[in-house]
């Protein structure tokens, strides 16, 4: 049986993901990690592991089923995760949408035999990875902000020492109906 290494996420605009890439040349020295493609920054809602063909449709037709009103994600906060060797840019203050969406694909990812993570929900975006020595954070003086109005399930592949992801299949974020 073959199985595909999947995610549910938020891509980033293309003119955010080039303005992050700049910022981060700019603050962060060569030796503070291995930077992440442009094309690879992305918010992740819900990790899902190896799953299954069979699973990836159940858990699709589960995830088309959501109705979650669109929501502004406001870019402005940045950390380290040394044992991870992870840099990232966050959200000071998650919107609520972003959270419930969250622990839908969450809830829905556990139910269909989805390992979850027992660790609260931190949104962010992964600028650095093999980040395992102390780095020196830029200040906190940034602030990039976008809407959000689809979340995808993206599949990760390892070739050649890099991961890459390829969107599988998205669904637009609509109010429900009253």
């Amino acid at each position: 049986m073959s199985t595909r290494r999947l995610f549910f996420g938020i891509g980033l605009p293309q003119t955010i993901q080039q303005e992050i890439i700049a910022w981060r040349a700019a603050a962060f020295n060569a030796a503070a990690g291995r930077p992440l493609a442009a094309a690879n920054l992305h918010l992740t809602l819900a990790f899902l592991g190896e799953v299954s063909d069979e699973k990836t449709t159940a858990i699709c037709r589960l995830a088309g089923r959501i109705r979650q009103p669109p929501f502004t994600l406001h870019i402005d906060d940045a950390g380290h995760w040394p044992r991870p060797g992870v840099v990232w840019l966050g959200l000071r203050q998650a919107p609520r949408g972003l959270v419930q969406l969250a622990e839908m694909l969450r809830s829905q990812a556990a139910r269909s035999g989805c390992y979850q993570s027992p660790h609260p929900f931190h949104p962010h975006i992964s600028l650095l990875r093999n980040a395992t020595r102390p780095v020196a954070m830029p200040p906190r003086d940034f602030h990039w902000q976008f809407d959000v109005a689809q979340f995808s399930l993206l599949q990760s592949t390892f070739e050649q020492g890099r991961s890459s992801y390829k969107v599988i299949e998205s669904w637009p974020l609509i109010a429900r109906q009253e």
